[in-house]
């Protein structure tokens, strides 16, 4: 119970980022989009069943505090934490956690997220889908698996530490 209610606030803590702070680290208009590696750790750590059920409260969540398309982001969300949950393998969570693999997982994570997103976002508007899908779908893509690497860092000692426990 006490995971729980620590995951509720981690998650409340990264929607305040991402709506306030992460504003002020974009660059050229383009954001990371912190909730998405959020679903990957989520979808590599718990599984398929509970990152999409995460996936649909986080974008709906976000649907809400945006106003803009409802539905949007609670489906391109949820599809994408559904994706993530493919490379769930229980035996390998700390290890996938700690390696580069962990980014890999967020960039393709996060490009069938904006594929999805921008794909409905931009119907009916002025705005060109490849343009807008590569200027701003695979960039905020690069920028949220760059941002990836924190995480790695974490628990790439966390299992080094596992390591030298287990050898002494």
């Amino acid at each position: 119970m006490a995971e729980k209610i620590r995951y509720g606030l981690i998650t409340v803590v990264l929607i305040l980022l991402q709506t306030t702070f992460f504003r002020f680290i974009s660059i050229e208009s383009v954001t990371p989009d912190i909730l998405v590696v959020w679903l990957v750790y989520l979808a590599l750590r718990y599984g398929q069943i509970h990152a999409t059920v995460a996936g649909f409260i986080l974008g709906f969540v976000m649907d809400i505090l945006s106003g803009d398309f409802l539905g949007l982001a609670a489906l391109s969300k949820t599809v994408s934490a559904f994706v993530a949950g493919y490379f769930y393998d229980e035996n390998k969570t700390t290890q996938t956690l700690a390696s580069y693999r962990f980014a890999l997982i967020v960039l393709f994570t996060s490009i069938v997220h904006n594929v999805i997103y921008f794909s409905i976002f931009v119907q009916g508007s002025e705005l060109p889908f490849w343009r807008t899908l590569a200027f701003f779908g695979v960039t905020t893509s690069l920028y949220t698996s760059a941002l990836s690497f924190l995480p790695i860092f974490g628990y790439s000692r966390r299992w080094q530490n596992n390591l030298n426990a287990v050898e002494s």
